[in-house]
């Protein structure tokens, strides 16, 4: 007798990967407004209309469910488009330009998830590790950014390290956070103004 073979519905699947992608945006919008701590699961269940069983069925733990929510906003981040095109540019006014332009537009479209992320750190079982994987491909982005910069004539005063520390500082999550979600700014303000404090303090 020949052993069963077990068979995936393709309908079955997408019906599934529907449910999994409902969970995360309403665990998303949940942990960025309440913050993790605030959230249980039995939140996010009501919040996307299933059984909790399904959710830890489709997605795992709350802890699982944020390290989810971490991959998907590294992955959706585009910086690594954003330095693509950054290269061919030679002056320092339209690299920086297109810094603020990229990083407002990466910030703006994953805001819930840097808001969902931050407001974990401090009731997170392990928040600095979670915070650098988070991050990790953004500072480094913003580090070649400032090793770009410094092969422009004339280059940063600062060394590629100190520019690249404040290239963190002004167009990294925590600045257009402060800006935006903490200060009320709209996105084109926050852009402007970050913008022409990079030119000013880098020329």
């Amino acid at each position: 007798m020949s052993p069963k073979r077990s068979y995936a519905s393709p309908l079955r699947e997408q019906g599934a990967s529907r449910t999994r992608e409902l969970i995360l945006s309403r665990a998303t919008q949940l942990f960025a407004a309440r913050g993790y701590g605030r959230v249980t699961v039995a939140d996010i269940a009501s919040a996307a209309g299933v059984a909790p069983k399904t959710v830890f069925a489709s997605v795992g733990s709350k802890g699982d469910i944020l390290n989810r929510i971490v991959d998907r906003g590294v992955a959706a981040s585009g910086y690594a488009q954003v330095m693509e095109s950054m290269t061919t540019l030679r002056t320092r006014e339209t690299v920086l330009e297109a810094l603020a332009r990229g990083t407002r537009a990466g910030n703006e479209s994953q805001f819930a998830v840097h808001e969902a992320i931050r407001k974990a750190l401090p009731v997170h079982e392990d928040g600095e590790m979670l915070w650098e994987r988070a991050t990790a491909a953004y500072r480094d982005a913003l580090h070649a950014t400032a090793r770009h910069l410094h092969t422009l004539d004339p280059p940063p005063a600062l060394s590629v390290e100190k520019t690249a520390d404040l290239l963190w500082y002004w167009f990294g999550p925590t600045g257009w956070s402060v800006l935006v979600g903490e200060s009320g700014w709209t996105w084109d303000d926050a852009e402007e103004v970050l913008y022409r404090t990079a030119v000013s303090t880098l020329r």
